[in-house]
């Protein structure tokens, strides 16, 4: 007769499981944290089947199977060694979260400010400007001599800055520049992409070798592998809405969307396929409550998910 595991246990598992993902994603595990993640993975078949179910969307990567497979694991007959595939998946999954957690070390190191998951901070700057941070963003400063010039390492800030005609106010982000000319404006970057939303007065974009001007109530973007656009209308209010906690998306791709809310959410969503992830969505969303906008999302385009805790959901048709 199969056992019947009630419902609570089996959530417990899962919360395990979507626990132990997260401090895999968080960095490398200490030793002590390695051997009790051992102990946990096999002192139960339903333990290992419930982080299958968290990691088994990744690949294998072998260096990292030696590294947290058990000490005696080189001796396990082949047939054991073969079944037990799970572990394969979690270290995949350990290493593409080590990659993160270099990066974001890489940000720490270069940072003077930054804010964490769901948090805001406004730094005031050494000449009287003010940098107001959105979630999960960083920036470097650069106030040597008449230099003012702040880098915009990580996410999305809104500047204010104080006028100084002999001191040109520049951020950088990776492939472009702004000046402001007197001037309030947004920066929002990613390893593709910055979108610039002037606020007040204008700014001048400079990207790969182009130079244009834009305006209040207008936007542009530009990458490593994009020129500055052409200027073109925007909604400040919509833009910068994020400051009074909200997220007012207009005909965006549900993957887009996803990454905004990321900044906020301390968890991950996976999509099953492409047609999934460029799905059109518009709406207004509490920033403060990211997986109660998942799930209206998920409802209102008629989706499934899967919800392996509050860590991981898998968007699918």
């Amino acid at each position: 007769m199969r056992e019947i595991v009630p419902d609570a246990t089996k959530r417990e598992r899962r919360d395990a499981a979507g626990d132990w993902w997260v401090r895999l994603d968080a960095g490398a595990l200490s030793p002590s944290e390695l051997a009790a993640f051992r102990a946990w993975l096999t002192s139960d078949p339903a333990n290992e089947k419930a982080f299958e179910e968290v990691c088994d969307l990744w690949g294998a990567s072998e260096s990292l199977r030696r590294r947290l497979l058990p000490p005696n694991a080189h001796s396990v007959a082949p047939g054991r060694y073969h079944k037990w595939k799970l572990p394969a998946a979690g270290f995949a999954t350990a290493l593409l979260a080590l990659s993160f957690a270099c990066d974001d070390l890489s940000i720490r190191w270069r940072a003077d400010f930054r804010t964490g998951t769901g948090a805001f901070k406004t730094v005031t700057l050494p000449d009287g400007s003010r940098a107001h941070l959105n979630a999960n963003a960083a920036i470097s400063l650069d106030y040597a001599g008449s230099r003012r010039r702040v880098a915009l390492l990580a996410g999305e800030a809104l500047f204010e800055v104080e006028k100084d005609p002999s001191r040109p106010f520049t951020v950088e982000t990776a492939g472009g520049a702004i000046t402001a000319r007197g001037t309030a404006f947004d920066v929002s970057t990613n390893e593709a992409r910055t979108e610039v939303t002037v606020t007040e007065h204008s700014v001048e974009v400079e990207s790969k070798g182009r130079a244009v001007i834009v305006d209040v109530g207008q936007q542009t973007a530009f990458g490593p592998d994009l020129e500055a656009l052409a200027p073109y209308p925007a909604d400040p209010e919509s833009v910068t809405a994020w400051r009074r906690g909200k997220l007012i998306v207009k005909d965006q791709s549900l993957g887009e969307v996803i990454a905004m809310l990321g900044r906020y959410h301390h968890g991950f969503v996976v999509f099953a396929d492409r047609t999934t992830r460029d799905r059109r969505v518009s709406g207004v969303f509490q920033a403060d409550h990211p997986l109660e906008a998942i799930r209206t999302i998920q409802k209102s385009l008629g989706l499934r998910a899967v919800r392996l805790t509050n860590y991981l959901t898998v968007l699918y048709p």
